[in-house]
């Protein structure tokens, strides 16, 4: 899917949180979208999940607006992980899995969620709640979560946050493997500059609910005169004064 963000802006009374934002992501790309905490990055994600009613400014989805009409056509072929949204801690792995199935009307879910579970290596805490999981386990079945009704377009948000290196390099290999063979397209939002190096086509930096800096890692680490995507991004967090 290919996914066009015109114009959008979102204001909260006085305060803009976003900021006439406009870029593109096309089909089977992945963009990574950066930038300091409250820079923006949470309300365009909301925004582009039909969470949050944009202010002004348009979302189309293969050319098709993301509003009230299209809203549950289009949303059924989205889904989302982050960390930082937990799953009903009362409900087993399994159950977790089986309630978002249905919710996405999956066909087959049992094999959906038999196949996952052996990707993500899952099995070992199928039936244990979901409440007494490691962080690192909650992220992993939060990943399974997010693909469970096989979306075109996956909303990621820190996948790999409380991961240990080794486990958090599993996923980014599984993430490759599965988007080079799921169409899939992605917006990775991420402090892991390795892992946005790794993952994305294209980079965008947010800075104070606007888009400040856009290019590949290549592109925006020789413009800013830095070593990597690491120092890159310091920079212009660090500039208080330029939009740059």
């Amino acid at each position: 899917m290919r996914i066009e963000v015109k114009n959008l802006t979102k204001k909260f009374k006085s305060i803009t949180a976003v900021n006439n934002i406009s870029f593109k992501i096309e089909k089977n790309n992945t963009l990574g979208l950066l930038g300091p905490n409250g820079c923006g990055k949470t309300t365009s994600i909301g925004m582009m999940l039909g969470l949050i009613t944009p202010t002004s400014g348009e979302i189309l989805i293969d050319g098709v607006k993301l509003d009230s009409k299209n809203r549950i056509k289009l949303l059924s072929l989205m889904n989302f992980a982050s960390p930082y949204i937990e799953l009903p801690k009362k409900l087993t792995v399994k159950q977790n899995l089986e309630v978002y199935a249905r919710m996405y009307g999956v066909i087959n879910k049992d094999e959906r969620i038999k196949e996952l579970s052996e990707d993500l290596n899952l099995n070992q805490f199928l039936d244990k709640k979901t409440g007494e999981l490691s962080s690192g386990q909650k992220n992993r079945v939060s990943l399974a979560k997010s693909l469970i009704n096989k979306p075109k377009l996956l909303f990621l948000d820190e996948p790999t946050a409380s991961l240990d290196p080794d486990i958090g390099d599993f996923v980014r290999q599984y993430l490759e493997k599965y988007k080079k063979e799921n169409d899939l397209t992605v917006l990775l939002a991420s402090h892991n500059m390795k892992e946005v190096e790794r993952l994305c086509n294209k980079i965008i930096m947010m800075k104070q609910g606007s888009i400040v800096d856009e290019g590949t890692c290549e592109e925006l680490t020789k413009k800013h005169g830095r070593k990597n995507l690491e120092d890159t991004f310091l920079k212009i967090a660090r500039s208080e004064n330029e939009l740059v």
